[in-house]
């Protein structure tokens, strides 16, 4: 996996809120800008939404593509969205769209990585709690090791 999933221009900060499927669209558009996916990848992200839920607890949900979709990722990354306002992600609240793309079995270590970082609530405060997408990024910037 190369060290940089995670690049300052893959973290950003909205002030209001979208809808679920604007939220995955988002993450999926960030993820092709910085030539980790095709424009395929979206279909895969939704599928995979539609299958069972990415909200993963602590105002987190991590939307990627489905295993099928392998061949529409590039190379491995993260995206990174905060939204002050919340997301309506199935009747739970999020604050954070993680998108992820991996290559082979990249995935795995990356969703690991994320779930640690926002399996502390006081981490997640920390998180939430920065006023900018370069601070939040500085925090973030563990699952780059």
């Amino acid at each position: 996996m190369t060290a940089d999933v995670l690049g300052p221009d893959q973290v950003r900060i909205r002030p209001g809120s979208v809808t679920q499927g604007e939220a995955i669209a988002e993450a999926a558009a960030l993820l092709e800008s910085v030539g980790a996916v095709t424009g395929d990848y979206l279909a895969a992200m939704l599928e995979r939404e539609r299958t069972v839920s990415t909200y993963m607890g602590n105002e987190l949900a991590i939307p990627h593509g489905t295993t099928a979709a392998k061949g529409t990722v590039q190379r491995s990354a993260l995206v990174v969205h905060r939204y002050d306002g919340g997301v309506d992600w199935g009747g739970e609240t999020v604050r954070f769209v993680v998108g992820i793309a991996g290559r082979g079995d990249d995935h795995l270590g990356l969703l690991a990585r994320i779930a640690v970082l926002f399996s502390d609530q006081d981490d997640v405060e920390r998180l939430k709690a920065v006023p900018t997408s370069v601070e939040l990024h500085a925090l973030l910037a563990a699952v780059n090791d």
